[in-house]
């Protein structure tokens, strides 16, 4: 499962509104959003994304177990559905469905949302359908091996003096202090990174957030682009890498608020930026998420 993202420009009004719980947006932010995807190309690679990564998937579940896993994948926002894939598996005769969220870090929000849709289907459709989950994947040996060897690589090409932020989309501040463990538990993954790059605590590295949601409400903090302004006044950062943690796909909140407005941004403020590779296809990582799946399944047996 992941989020979803409109298949064209002539769907992005639908899918903001789903987003919005029903709400539509208001132009303004409708003009917005269209505009954000027209400065990356006009579609966001995620639902490609999305596909490869659930073949890597497949083949691995085959490779390991053939002929007992069948693949589907549902988005929470756009077509095909999360509910879809699920009236596709059990009118294929599965009698288990095992949930995975291609997302590393756990929130009521976000992977308990999709994982609470996909209960409620299944049991609508047939309540003798066991369902069992992934529910995070934060502290994967694969997907921290593969951050640290970003870092690394990306470290080599920036200067001396470079700060490392390791980013996730920010929540609601009401989310976080009723207790939804996904701000500790980005911490957690970024802490294991750094030791493992050898990053100094404080003076090498920092959490920030990103692409909070337009609400009155508060959100998480610091942001990224305040985290860079502080930096640049300090006078002591000559550089900043950003690794996106939170996030396994390239999308719109890698490709443009990374990639175009926080490139911007560091640029204005005198500062060499770069950020790490997400995952993607990597078949170590999605290797790792197969043996996943195996094991949640085998638990459940």
């Amino acid at each position: 499962m992941a989020y979803g993202t409109p298949a064209g420009p002539e769907d992005v009004e639908a899918y903001y509104t789903h987003v919005r719980r029903g709400r539509p947006p208001p132009p303004a932010l409708l003009d917005d959003l269209v505009q954000r995807y027209r400065a990356i190309g006009g579609v966001s690679p995620l639902s490609a994304r999305t596909r490869a990564q659930a073949g890597v998937i497949a083949a691995g579940l085959e490779h390991r177990a053939p002929g007992r896993y069948r693949v589907e994948i549902g988005y929470k926002h756009a077509p095909p559905f999360l509910e879809d894939a699920v009236e596709r598996l059990i009118g294929a005769g599965a009698r288990r469905i095992v949930g995975v969220v291609l997302a590393p870090h756990y929130s009521a929000g976000s992977v308990a949302e999709y994982l609470g849709r996909l209960r409620a289907r299944a049991a609508e459709l047939d309540p003798g359908v066991v369902v069992v989950a992934v529910p995070d994947w934060h502290l994967e040996p694969a997907y921290l091996a593969f951050l640290t060897s970003e870092v690394r690589r990306c470290l080599a090409g920036l200067p001396a003096a470079t700060k490392v932020l390791f980013s996730a989309h920010s929540l609601p501040a009401r989310v976080v202090a009723g207790g939804d463990p996904y701000a500790e538990q980005v911490g957690e993954t970024a802490v294991a990174v750094a030791r493992a790059v050898r990053l100094t605590p404080g003076a090498g590295w920092t959490v920030a957030w990103q692409s909070a949601g337009r609400t009155p409400e508060p959100w998480i903090g610091p942001d990224v682009l305040e985290v860079f302004a502080d930096l640049a006044r300090t006078g002591r950062v000559e550089g900043v890498l950003v690794c996106p943690c939170g996030f396994v796909s390239d999308h719109l909140e890698v490709l443009y608020d990374l990639d175009l407005e926080a490139a911007a941004r560091a640029s204005e403020l005198g500062l060499a930026f770069a950020r790490t590779a997400v995952p993607n296809d990597d078949p170590a990582v999605l290797g790792a998420l197969a043996n996943r799946v195996i094991a949640a399944a085998g638990a459940a047996a």
